[in-house]
């Protein structure tokens, strides 16, 4: 552990000391099925983060997003994520290969609270799914499709303090760098931040679906 702090909590018990038990009300929230209130939440949300980690615990965060409803309801225990291009990484897929255990995360942009899902996934590419989850008639090579485990709303404090739906509140972007410049001087590339620039662009124009 990092030298620099030297309270640090390493059993339930400490952490409970200070946070105290949860209410009945917290810990009956969960379901585990897709009740009528998660199938709406998720009919409207256009964005959401898939968790997953390898074998080894590494963890990764993959946002999925695509016009609102593109997450499948197929039962009150299945979900189906549409695969969409990207960079070819597919840290998730491969993650699902080592350990099929998933966490959702489901936003609506201008709604407080989010909903939150887990289970377990598997990589699919049946026809009758992949062509049901088509855009613009491209069909996603995979769906990644979840048995659903636990779901459960949670509290809107978060998006009240970060005022991630107001505009008014959002930082300025001055001193940001763009993802071409992060590429190069991360990578060590030899090509310049415009010709990364060039690609990223073409890939947003040609490869969405």
């Amino acid at each position: 552990m990092d030298e620099r702090f030297s309270e640090v909590i390493t059993t339930e018990a400490q952490f409970r000391s200070v946070m105290g038990e949860p209410g009945q009300r917290v810990l009956r929230k969960h379901v585990h099925a897709l009740d009528e209130h998660c199938r709406a939440f998720v009919a409207k949300c256009p964005f959401m983060l898939v968790a997953s980690a390898d074998a080894g615990g590494h963890m990764d965060v993959s946002p999925k997003g695509d016009p609102a409803g593109f997450v499948r309801v197929l039962d009150d225990h299945t979900l189906v994520i549409p695969d969409r291009p990207g960079n070819r990484r597919a840290d998730t897929f491969i993650n699902l290969l080592q350990n099929p255990r998933v966490g959702l995360f489901f936003l609506i942009p201008g709604k407080q609270e989010t909903l939150r899902v887990s289970g377990t996934a598997a990589i699919v590419r049946d026809r009758w799914i992949r062509d049901e989850t088509a855009i613009g008639g491209k069909a996603p090579d995979f769906a990644i499709v979840v048995r659903v485990e636990e779901v459960f709303f949670h509290c809107p404090k978060c998006l009240i303090r970060s005022k991630l739906w107001d505009s008014c509140s959002w930082p300025d972007l001055g001193g940001l760098p763009s993802l071409a410049r992060a590429i190069v001087d991360e990578g060590k590339l030899e090509e310049t931040v415009e010709e990364v620039q060039a690609v990223i662009d073409r890939d947003v124009r040609e490869r969405l679906y």
